[in-house]
This record gives structure tokens, C-alpha cells and sequence, in this order.
């Protein structure tokens, strides 16, 4: 038998062309596979059609291959489950990526006060097959792909630019001043002023003029075609906010001794705001978004969480822009509080900020190097300060991570929205609205119904499912708050 099987498998070979027909493309992987096919054909072990539905077969699941002790296919089956543990090679079917079958447990946040969107959102989001783990804050609410609030660690060379959001790098930033908190209801005219004078809002919002444009010396800037193209737009809005959630605002920070080093107990005035990369950011965003869904096809419900290999080249020019992305959105609150710290002719004794759209590499507790997705979440890392803030009339908080294994080193970024902005135009009432402001004595600039502080979760209520998250150190109350005019389309 075995004669006559090596009689007619002489002169026969696995061809390239037949391997890539199984969906292996990469070259390695390519010449391991031929090298097992051709070796079995040449000693006869078994004949072609054999060899390849077990090659097919492996491919589907490798893992029993894994396990046959002595099997002729043993270091195939561990390649590729190696592979796929790193986001590799993972298996199509009609071109399509296939969802994970099974369901990866996450932490919930705040179970109770989370649409079911949201966590059907993140339930698909786990099953991707370069999906690691992931978490879902207690400020959780539907969005694009991932979920606003939630967290999402990958294989260390994958990146989603939905998973990151459209406005990347969206950051928050606080100044605190050695003066009074209590000069906001003597001095209301002058801050109102240093808002309306140096502050610049709108989806076609620019600055004339800049405190430091240093940021534009970097080489980063000719990376690329994309960021080459977009380079004068994001010089001409620095130092600018946009529409939407964004803000600037004055408000009172009241904090203990000892809560932050250098800073007595007291309250005092500081300064708040809160927005991202404006136009560049959203254009970089949209994109690669294209790019990544036309490159990684996933079935309907996952397309948008489609991700870029950052082996490859479009990967890395995504990693690029994003990166500089983080660095222009910090130069932009970086311009509004300098330029306000100058006309107050004051210096602030503390300014501490943070990215809530945006990837990091990390690793896991156990040490598995990850790609950390934080759509609409906060870096909460050990000892790690950040800012989650309310609504324009309820606190927000300065907070110090407690590096919380199981919400990957993350927090809420906010309170997170209660209702759509469609039903907030729809159920809310201005008079309410009007009267809530008076009574948190809230002097408002800008802003629309959709932002009110009723189309907002309860602070208090996400905070308190949060706290094994973060410790608060200081609460900061806004008292005048300057947003978008209300007939600005939001771009948050």
C-alpha cells in the first residue's frame, strides 16, 4: 500500500498557489507549510488530497493537531496558534474574519446604569480574534464601534481607529491658580472676558495668533501625504475647541492637605477644558477608518471595530499620526491655558491633564504586551493623576489611579450621557434647564439643550461605581462655563 502510495504521489508537490488557497499568505508561514506538505509527499506518509484537507483542517483549528503527541503536523498547529495569540494569521472565511464563537467574560462598571447597547457593543468588541480583554466603565453608552467608556487591549500589533474614536486624543486639562476660589463671584466680569477673549470655538474655529506654535517645528510633520496635507489646517486651529461636549470653564477646587504634594488644603480658582485633535485629529480619523475596513473585513455588527496591522505600512502611518495627534491636542489646551495664565498675569502652581481617545502599549498584569484602547476612558494606571469631570453644573474630579488589574489601568471619563442629543432636544425643558443653572449658580456662555446637565448620567452614582478604580483628591465645581453656540453642529 504504501508503494502504490508513493507511486503516485511521484512527480506531484504542493504548490505554492494550492497553500495560498487555504489563506496562507505570509511568506514564513508560506515556506513552513510547503516544507511539511512536500516533506510527507516525498516519503510517501500519506498522499495530496490527504495532506491538504489536513492542512485545511488545521488551519480551521489547529489545537488537536497541537495535542497529537508525535503528529506529523504538531509544529504547524503550534506556529499558528502562536500566530494568532499575536493577532496573526487568523482565519477568513470568504474573506471575512470570523467573530469568536465563545464570549470572553469583562468587568462591568456600574452594571445597572449601562444601556444594553453599549454592552452589546462591547460583547461583539470581545470577540474579535485579536481581542485580549477588555472592561466597560460605569459611564458606558453607545457609540461606534467600541462603546463610549469602553476599554479594549488587543494583540500588541493591532490598532482600530474606531476603537480610538473619531476626535483622537481628546484630553482634559486643569490649571490651578494660588488665588481665591471665591474671586469668581467678585471678579465675574474680568473671567468671563479672559474666556470670550482667548478662547476660540466652532467646527470652523481659528486663532490668529499663538502662544507657541513650537510644536510645528517637528519632523513629524512630514511623515506623511495625510499629515502633510493637513499640517496648515491644524497650525491655523491651535489653541482652538471645537463643538459639542467641549468646554472651557472656571470653577472652585477644594481639596485636603496632603492631597496634592506642594498644594495646601483650600480652595481655589482653576481652570478647566476640555477637547481634542479639532479638524486634523477627525480627518486622520476618518481616514484610516476607510483604510482598516476595507483591509480587515469583519461581518455587519463588527465592521467599524476593523483594525490596522501596524506591520504594515498604513498600521504604522496611523500609529504616526495618532501620536501626533496626542501631542497637537495637548498643544491646544496647552495655548488656551497659557494665553489666559498671562492675561490674568498669573502663573498656575499646578496644571495636570489626560487623553481619553486614544491606544497605548501596555501589558497586562500577567505580562502580555497589549494594545490599550481607551474610547471615552481615563489612564488609571498606579499613582497615574487624571481628571473626570460632570456637567456643566454638577463636579468633576481630580483622581489618582489605583492601577486596577481588571479595568486594564482605566476609569469613566466623564459622567457619560443619559440620553441621546436627539432626546434631549425632545424631553427636556429649558425652563428646568434655566433653573437649574440660577440655583448652581452657573454663568453660561454658548451651549445648547443637548448638553444640559439632565442629558447626563449622575457623577455621583459613576463615581461611586468606580471607587476600586480611582481615588479622589480634589472636587472642582464650574461656575463659568464657555461652550460652542448652540447652532454649532457637535463633533465630539
Amino acid at each position: 500500500m504504501k508503494e502504490e502510495t508513493h507511486a503516485n504521489n511521484t512527480g506531484l508537490k504542493v504548490s505554492n498557489n494550492e497553500l495560498k488557497a487555504l489563506g496562507i499568505n505570509d511568506n514564513e508561514l508560506l515556506a513552513a507549510f510547503s516544507r511539511v506538505a512536500n516533506g510527507l509527499l516525498k516519503h510517501a506518509v500519506m498522499d495530496k488530497p490527504t495532506i491538504l484537507a489536513n492542512l485545511a483542517a488545521l488551519i480551521d483549528d489547529p489545537t488537536p493537531y497541537a495535542l497529537k503527541q508525535g503528529g506529523k503536523f504538531v509544529n504547524l498547529a503550534e506556529t499558528v496558534i502562536n500566530l494568532r495569540k499575536e493577532g496573526k494569521f487568523v482565519k477568513q472565511e470568504n474573506n471575512v474574519f470570523k467573530l469568536k464563537e465563545d464570549i470572553a467574560t469583562f468587568p462591568v462598571f456600574g452594571l445597572e446604569h449601562i444601556e444594553v447597547g453599549a454592552l452589546a457593543q462591547m460583547k461583539t468588541a470581545i470577540q474579535l480574534p485579536v481581542a485580549v480583554a477588555g472592561a466597560l466603565m460605569p459611564d458606558a453608552h453607545q457609540g461606534y464601534g467600541l462603546p463610549i467608556g469602553g476599554v479594549l487591549a488587543t494583540t500588541a500589533n493591532t490598532i482600530i481607529p474606531y476603537a480610538v474614536g473619531v476626535d483622537i486624543a481628546c484630553r482634559m486639562c486643569l490649571s490651578i491658580f494660588d488665588m481665591p476660589a471665591n474671586m469668581i463671584d467678585f471678579e465675574t466680569s474680568l473671567l468671563k472676558s479672559l474666556l470670550l477673549n482667548n478662547t476660540h470655538f466652532g467646527i470652523g474655529g481659528t486663532s490668529a495668533t499663538h502662544f507657541d506654535d513650537s510644536l510645528f517645528d517637528s519632523k513629524a510633520w512630514g511623515e506623511t501625504n495625510v499629515i502633510r496635507n493637513l499640517r496648515d489646517k491644524a497650525f491655523a486651529q491651535l489653541g482652538t475647541s471645537g463643538t459639542g461636549n467641549h468646554f472651557v470653564e472656571w470653577g472652585e477646587l477644594t481639596l485636603a492637605d496632603g492631597a496634592l504634594e506642594g498644594i495646601p488644603a483650600g480652595n481655589y480658582l482653576a481652570l478647566l477644558s476640555h477637547s481634542g485633535s479639532r479638524g486634523f485629529g477627525g480627518s486622520v480619523a476618518a481616514h484610516y477608518s476607510k483604510i482598516a475596513m476595507e483591509k480587515t473585513k469583519l461581518p455587519a455588527e463588527a465592521k467599524h471595530l476593523a483594525w490596522l496591522d501596524l506591520d504594515k505600512d498604513e498600521g504604522q502611518e496611523y500609529w504616526i499620526a495618532m501620536n501626533l495627534a496626542g501631542e497637537y491636542a495637548s498643544a491646544n489646551h496647552h495655548e488656551i491655558h497659557n494665553k489666559i495664565a498671562r492675561a490674568l498675569n498669573r502663573q498656575p502652581v499646578m496644571m495636570i491633564e489626560n487623553h481619553h481617545n486614544f491606544a497605548w502599549q501596555e501589558q497586562l498584569a500577567d505580562g502580555t504586551p497589549v494594545m490599550v484602547h481607551r474610547k471615552g476612558a481615563t489612564p488609571a494606571g498606579e499613582g497615574v493623576l487624571g481628571i473626570i469631570p460632570g456637567s456643566m453644573s454638577t463636579p468633576g474630579f481630580v483622581v489618582r489611579g489605583k492601577g486596577d488589574a481588571a479595568s486594564i489601568n482605566s476609569a469613566s471619563h466623564g459622567a457619560g450621557r443619559l440620553m441621546s442629543r436627539s432626546a434631549a432636544f425632545k424631553t427636556l425643558d429649558k425652563a428646568a434647564i434655566a433653573a437649574n443653572l440660577i440655583e448652581k449658580r452657573i454663568t453660561l456662555i454658548g451651549s445648547d439643550m443637548d448638553e444640559a446637565p439632565m442629558a447626563y448620567k449622575n457623577i455621583h452614582t459613576v463615581m461611586a461605581a468606580q471607587q476600586d478604580l480611582v481615588e479622589v483628591l480634589a472636587t472642582f465645581n464650574p461656575r463659568i462655563v464657555r461652550m460652542a453656540d448652540a447652532k454649532e453642529k457637535p463633533e465630539d
